[in-house]
């Protein structure tokens, strides 16, 4: 590679890379199955209490 183009890659990766750091994605982080499976076996009954709430709210 000749020296314009090494400069001009080397440029273009840092702003590039700035650029990532500044817009992050919205996109909401993945829970793999089993933590899924560790998380509901921990909450079981607040969830069940929410629906309760739920359903006498509509009575």
């Amino acid at each position: 590679m000749n020296r314009k183009k090494k400069i001009n890659q080397t440029l273009k990766s840092k702003a590039k890379k700035a650029n990532k750091k500044l817009h992050s994605s919205n996109k909401p982080q993945y829970i793999s199955k089993a933590q899924r499976v560790l998380i509901e076996q921990q909450e079981p009954s607040s969830s069940d209490a929410e629906t309760v709430v739920a359903t006498a709210e509509l009575d």
